[in-house]
């Protein structure tokens, strides 16, 4: 594996998973640049041009800094000056993906318009315990989106933005971004150890569909820029029906909620739909990062499920840098950030 002053990349070794087996107590259930990659087997030349690096302060709508912290008092200039813009979706460019850990993501568009995915935070109510042992930085964007209601999903309130997009089903086109919401269902198989489904039974509700409380509901986003169409899964059901496959249609880039302990989708739930999507790249989602998750979440690390994958690497780094072009050559190829989150 080669390094680059931008970062490293290594690959992922066998053993490295971590069991981490302790429970959370639950009462009830809460609603929610330089270019460097190295790469190996057969996706070596197309992962080489994915490009890896720190977070630029300057990526930022209000000038947000490295921590996500906003250092310019917010208003909707930023927005103002992309409304006059001519850029298409489909318009071949560089998309920047942020990765602040579990499901939260920043993805930037070549013009600059910028998206948050998924802010998260602890259960208000106390009932889940504590995931994170921080707050979500504050952070400055173009764009708020949520997937469902639960809370290491829908911290919007930490999201200073110009438009918030909670939920969205449907297409919404601004500048050049075009994103689809697509309605589903909430993941309930719970197929690793921790059966949190059974806490939705115990307090006399039914969280199978179709009859499942709202909060089960899910809305999962296709994000189109810079010719790279983006599937952000969320915590969807593996098995839905195929109007949902086909609204989803072609895709270059999946997040996927896989960890070790299974929570949300199994290590084979995963292969099966990258095996049916066949992305250019797959970044796992949804697992336990040092200094960002707990272990009292009950999450593992995604570790053993990307050392099973035949094309894979770390970034070392909090930031991907994407082209069409680039990418062209890859196949399924895994970009696991690990630990390696934007940071306070």
């Amino acid at each position: 594996m080669s390094v680059d002053n931008a970062g490293v990349n290594t690959p992922i070794s066998e053993g490295m998973n971590r069991r981490n087996f302790l429970g959370r107590s639950g009462l009830a259930l809460a609603a929610g640049a330089s270019l460097l990659a190295t790469s190996q087997n057969s996706a070596a030349d197309g992962a080489k041009n994915v490009g890896s690096g720190t977070t630029d302060p300057s990526a930022s709508p209000g000038g947000t800094s490295p921590s996500g912290e906003s250092n310019q008092v917010f208003n909707n200039r930023h927005v103002l000056k992309l409304q006059d813009s001519n850029g298409k979706p489909s318009e071949e460019g560089v998309v920047t993906i942020d990765y602040f850990g579990h499901c939260a993501l920043r993805l930037t568009s070549p013009k600059g318009l910028t998206l948050l995915f998924d802010p998260w935070r602890n259960d208000p109510t106390g009932a889940w315990g504590l995931w994170f042992p921080k707050e979500f930085p504050k952070t400055t964007v173009d764009v708020g989106l949520s997937t469902h209601t639960h809370f290491d999903h829908n911290a919007l309130d930490r999201v200073e933005s110009t438009i918030i997009l909670d939920r969205l089903v449907g297409t919404w086109t601004f500048a050049d971004v075009q994103i689809t919401g697509v309605a589903d269902k909430h993941a309930t198989a719970t197929p690793g150890w921790y059966k949190w489904i059974n806490v939705v039974k115990e307090f006399g509700q039914d969280p199978y569909p179709p009859n499942n409380p709202s909060h089960l509901d899910m809305v999962s986003y296709v994000v189109e820029t810079g010719g790279i169409r983006t599937l952000i899964w969320g915590d969807n059901r593996h098995n839905p029906p195929e109007s949902v496959w086909r609204l989803w249609g072609q895709i270059d880039v999946l997040t996927l909620p896989v960890d070790g302990s299974q929570h949300i989708l199994s290590y084979e739930q995963g292969d099966a739909i990258v095996a049916r999507l066949k992305p250019k790249i797959v970044i796992p989602t949804h697992y336990l990062a040092e200094g960002t998750s707990s272990t009292l979440s009950t999450l593992q690390t995604a570790d053993e499920w990307v050392a099973n994958q035949k094309n894979k690497q770390r970034v070392e780094a909090s930031t991907l840098k994407i082209e069409p072009g680039r990418i062209a050559s890859l196949d399924r190829h895994f970009f696991y950030f690990g630990n390696q989150v934007v940071r306070v």
